[in-house]
């Protein structure tokens, strides 16, 4: 397929191509604003309806019709491949091996999951025999399964155009679970988006899926989303963004008459601590591998590793090689103005706190940003929390820790992440074992000799942790686990074989 996509600029709903009232103009990096239609609350109404009109054909389908839609969504994408990395560059600013590698991560999880269903084990199905026999009272004969909530919402991510968008994570394992999805674009990427949904239409046409079983509504407004998540016929949402945003939303979703599931990816600093046989042995390396780790993509990532805890012993020589190490990296065009805004007056407001030392300052101008390195003790850090509170983009704070009984207190003081990180030597064992159990309350990862960008989408993987890293401390967004989200166990009791779901018979 050429790599010369136009985006129709409509939104896609119910299988069809439906013009807006009004319109939005993208912002791109680089090329021609387009125009998009503007979402409605109406909008997302009829696109609500046509998933819940969906759900009872699709929730009830087979296991393998739907491993069959997803591998079909595969296929559309990978089919669109030069197009969607040529739009998405345009968009975003990211490079081309970037998306491409990010679109190889979007398959791959679709695949994953269909596979996954294949299996059949998420069911987790149970069987309690009758014992018309038992004294004093006789047991009936119990059946259990995981069942599909029902109509799903889907916002897309601003630094994830295609594995936490469109057809990301959340998508996949809600179609995977039999959940039709109704994705409200984000319009940083609205291209994108639309070229993703234009692939999953096609799926949807060659494997015979009711129309309604997917819907892309485009927006740069709130009253599309609010409109989403307040809707009747929308049973749980799958949100990644902005701690304030994501609040907001969450609490709209628990002041509805029907409280729904929240499932929000929301922020998360990702500390790093260095235990000291570790700094003593490598600190220079472990200095110029987490700058590295924390200027990648711009520092768009949500496991970025905002925060260093480092021995004070070893400190002046490691913030130098931090320190260098940033000073080599240019500034690059974040996703977009306004979150590139948002990281300036972040790190304007860290630089204007009394609490920190600014070792590494180095300017951005309008969509650029370069990365900026504070520095402040264990005692200031620990009389400070709002030093804990993200800053989404290239900015680290190291903490400088007076000895292990500080990095006990750090650990203990920190709010919920998406992961902590230990760097160790096998001289560190016996803090490492203070620690672990108090960084297993504080995140949904451990890390030990890594760096926590880049998330493996695995069985085993967990990418949640308690808030605000996200709203449920049971979930996770990545993962064959992420299915799970959009299930409820339902029992049945002595029903006959011919009234029981297909994956019960």
């Amino acid at each position: 397929m050429s790599d010369n996509f136009k985006p129709r600029g409509r939104h896609l709903i119910a299988g069809e191509w439906v013009e807006g009232s009004q319109s939005f103009q993208s912002d791109p990096v680089s090329g021609e604003p387009q125009t998009f239609a503007l979402g409605t609350a109406a909008d997302i109404d009829r696109a609500a309806k046509a998933a819940e009109d969906a759900f009872w054909v699709f929730g009830s389908s087979s296991r393998e019709n739907r491993a069959a839609f997803l591998d079909a969504i595969a296929d559309a994408i990978e089919a669109r491949g030069a197009a969607i990395t040529a739009i998405g560059t345009r968009e975003s600013g990211l490079p081309a091996g970037r998306l491409e590698g990010e679109r190889g991560r979007t398959t791959g999880q679709l695949r994953l999951f269909a596979s996954h269903i294949r299996d059949g084990a998420y069911l987790d199905k149970r069987h309690d025999l009758a014992m018309p026999d038992r004294k004093p009272a006789p047991r009936p004969e119990i059946k259990l399964v995981q069942r599909p909530i029902g109509p799903v919402g889907v916002f897309g991510a601003s630094n994830f155009p295609l594995a936490f968008s469109t057809a990301g994570g959340d998508t996949a394992s809600a179609l995977a679970a039999g959940c039709p999805v109704v994705v409200k674009g984000h319009p940083g990427h609205p291209g994108t988006a639309e070229i993703v949904a234009e692939a999953i239409l096609e799926a949807i046409e060659k494997t015979g899926q009711h129309p309604g079983t997917f819907s892309l509504v485009q927006s740069n407004t709130n009253e599309a989303g609010e409109a989403l998540v307040r809707h009747p016929l929308i049973k749980a949402i799958g949100f990644t963004g902005s701690l304030g945003g994501g609040r907001a939303l969450f609490d709209i979703a628990n002041s509805r008459e029907e409280p729904i599931p929240f499932f929000g990816e929301l922020g998360s600093v990702n500390p790093v601590f260095v235990l000291p046989e570790a700094a003593k042995a490598r600190g220079e390396t472990i200095a110029r591998d987490w700058a590295a780790s924390l200027t990648m993509g711009v520092g768009q990532f949500c496991t970025n590793p905002g925060i260093i805890v480092v021995p004070d012993a070893i400190a002046e020589g490691f913030e130098r090689h931090a320190a260098e190490a940033l000073g080599a990296v240019q500034a690059q065009p974040m996703l977009s103005k306004g979150i590139a805004d948002a990281f300036r007056r972040g790190s304007a407001r860290i630089a204007g706190s009394n609490a920190v030392r600014q070792a590494h300052a180095a300017d951005g101008n309008g969509r650029e940003a370069a990365p900026a390195l504070f520095v402040t003790d264990g005692d200031t850090f620990l009389d400070n929390p709002e030093l804990g509170e993200e800053v989404f983009g290239p900015l680290g704070i190291m903490v400088r820790a007076a000895g292990p009984e500080q990095m006990l207190a750090i650990a203990h003081g920190l709010r919920g992440q998406l992961t902590t990180t230990l760097q160790l030597d096998s001289g560190d064992t016996d803090l490492a074992k203070q620690l672990v159990p108090v960084l297993e309350r504080k995140s949904g990862r451990i890390l030990a000799n890594g760096y926590p960008t880049g998330v493996e989408v695995a069985d085993a993987m967990m990418h949640g942790g308690p808030y605000p890293a996200s709203t449920n401390v049971s979930t996770t967004s990545v993962g064959t686990l992420a299915i799970r989200r959009f299930l409820r166990p339902v029992a049945y009791q002595n029903l006959p074989a011919d009234l029981l779901p297909q994956d019960l018979a």
